[in-house]
C-alpha cells in the first residue's frame, strides 16, 4: 500500500511523503483503521482514506 497525501507524524517533525510504501499492515478498530510500519519513521496508525492499494 502507498500513501496518497503528505502526512505529518504526531510528536515529530517527520513527514510521510506521497508514494511512500508502508509495510506490516494490520487492520484495527480504533480512531485509525491501520497499524503499520513506515520506513524511516517507524510504527504509525493511519486512516484508510490516506492509503491506496498498489499492485506489484
Amino acid at each position: 500500500m502507498t500513501v496518497i497525501k503528505d502526512l505529518k507524524a504526531k510528536g515529530s517533525s517527520a513527514v510521510v511523503k506521497v508514494g511512500t510504501k508502508i509495510k506490516g499492515i494490520r487492520l484495527v478498530e480504533s480512531d485509525h483503521n491501520i497499524d503499520c510500519k513506515v520506513p524511516g519513521i517507524g510504527p504509525m496508525g493511519l486512516k484508510s482514506e490516506f492509503v491506496k492499494k498498489v499492485s506489484d
